[in-house]
């Protein structure tokens, strides 16, 4: 007779439901899961369906009692919050897992399942999973409503240029755009002079300055309104205004600087041209190509006007044209440009080409210019000049002409230009017939200047067919490589009516 020499596996013994009397292992409400919980509802208290509130118009949802938060479709936050919701009641059981169960996006309903546990009869836990069913409830938020109203505001930023152009306002615009800072606007006007940014905070406001002091040459100043004034609470209830003034020159003026202002830029000429305007203005010297930077706090310092209104601008044909050498700096002397090359060049205007008159000059577009070719420019020689500093210079110091740009066909241009800006929704009080030229003149400008072109978002325009970068003329043009692609989604968080089901 043989024993076993390994030990016997101890063997767990099964009792019988007190209910429906199947074998189970033992368990201290001695009932089968499917008895217990016939008997037992770990989940009673918990509600099925609730409601959330959500915006369109911003598309954020409600987190009681007022603050809006932005979610996105079955991220974390949107968990965190619909849990939230239901907290109360979680708080008798443990809840285990959750997350969300798939549903259309177009439903209107959010459905997220749960796991729980209790403990029940004599010590036994009860694990239970379920599905809470959320309704989406469309409910426009207080921020909202103030854009909605338009008549609802704490601040507001007063933008404003004394020149009769246009051109920084349409560059200052789209700086605005690209940096986003147009979102927290309730409303924007425009005026005559300027723009009126209207916002629900005062720190938006103060954000929007800051921007601006930043981008383009300018001072401010401050204000505000007492509205109301609650003595227990020692609350007060202000209307800020904030003043921003932009130096009155644009792109293209003819100005004359102080004595004093010119010798400190290096003894350049009292009588410059601006090339460029963005957080600084950019003259240039068309004698000698000596080039300077003057800021806001210089300007108001020293300041000066544009000789000329943009519609006094004349169109001439270069009879003649030399290049100059460049002769050595004088001590003391500024920067020279190296885009720009100094020619000596004798003019006509295309009005008077029945006539022997023809003007000699200096200018800085030298690398431009070519015997024939037709450009514009403002004629010192037949004008009156109404500024300060013009009627002390010695005359033999002010040129005849003062050359801007050259001057391509302007129809064939808006023809062949394949690319489009984006523009700021905006209350428009008057609409200028010279708007349009103003405007168009500014896309010649991002044509002709790179510098400015990488500040600012260019679109391709798929409507019109992509040709070569340069035309026929020579004209500049923007390449397809610095242009964007247009996107338009008009997707909500939950998916919107009529929008397409989403798929993985």
């Amino acid at each position: 007779m043989e024993y076993m020499k390994e030990p016997v596996a101890p063997s767990q013994g099964n009792i019988l439901c007190c209910q429906c009397g199947i074998p189970i292992p033992p368990n201290p409400a001695n009932m089968c899961v499917a008895c217990l919980r016939t008997r037992v509802d770990i989940t009673e208290g918990i509600p099925k369906q609730v409601t959330v509130h959500f915006c369109k118009q911003c598309e954020r949802y409600l987190q009681p009692p007022g603050t809006w938060v932005q979610c996105a479709l079955e991220s974390r936050e949107l968990l965190t919050l619909c849990l939230k919701k239901i907290k109360a009641s979680l708080s008798k059981v443990r809840l285990i897992e959750a997350s969300f169960v798939w549903t259309e996006p177009h439903s209107k309903r959010l459905k997220i399942k749960l796991t729980v546990q209790k403990e029940v009869m004599n010590g036994a836990i009860l694990q239970q999973v379920f599905v809470v069913e959320y309704v989406v409830q469309p409910q426009m938020c207080d921020d909202c409503h103030r854009v909605e109203a338009k008549d609802f505001w704490k601040a507001v930023v007063q933008v404003r240029q004394k020149t009769l152009h246009k051109k920084t306002f349409y560059y200052l615009e789209q700086l605005i755009l690209k940096h986003r800072l147009h979102q927290n606007t309730l409303r924007i006007k425009e005026i005559h002079d300027g723009l009126d940014f209207y916002y629900g905070s005062k720190q938006h406001a103060q954000k929007m300055v800051d921007f601006l002091q930043c981008t383009v040459p300018s001072r401010s100043k401050s204000s505000q309104r007492l509205i109301s004034h609650d003595i227990h609470s020692n609350a007060y209830n202000y209307k800020s205004t904030f003043s921003v003034e932009i130096v009155p020159i644009c792109k293209d003026n003819v100005v004359c600087l102080s004595p004093k202002l010119a010798q400190s830029l290096g003894n350049m000429s009292q009588i410059c041209v601006c090339i460029r305007v963005t957080s600084t203005v950019r003259l240039i010297d068309p004698n000698t190509l000596q080039i300077a930077d003057i800021d806001g706090n210089t300007y108001w310092r020293h300041p000066f006007n544009s000789l000329f209104h943009p519609k006094q601008l004349e169109e001439f044909i270069v009879i003649d044209i030399t290049r100059v050498q460049e002769r050595k700096q004088d001590a003391g002397a500024g920067m020279r440009s190296n885009k720009h090359t100094l020619a000596e060049a004798w003019v006509q205007k295309t009005s008077e080409m029945n006539t022997d008159n023809q003007y000699f000059c200096r200018t800085h577009l030298g690398h431009l210019l070519n015997p024939g070719d037709l450009v514009v420019g403002f004629d010192l020689a037949n004008c009156n000049l109404n500024d300060e500093f013009a009627n002390k210079m010695n005359p033999h110091n002010v040129p005849d002409v003062v050359l801007i740009k050259k001057s391509y066909d302007r129809i064939k241009r808006q023809r062949r230009r394949n690319w489009k800006l984006k523009e700021l929704d905006r209350d428009r009080e008057c609409m200028d017939t010279d708007d349009e030229r103003q405007y168009q003149d500014f896309l010649e400008d991002l044509e002709e200047d790179e510098a400015i072109r990488r500040n600012v978002n260019i679109y391709k325009d798929s409507k019109i067919p992509v040709e070569s970068d340069t035309d026929d003329e020579g004209a500049p043009r923007i390449s397809l490589a610095e242009m964007l692609e247009d996107l338009h989604i008009s997707q909500d968080a939950t998916g919107g009516e009529g929008s397409d089901m989403m798929t993985q």
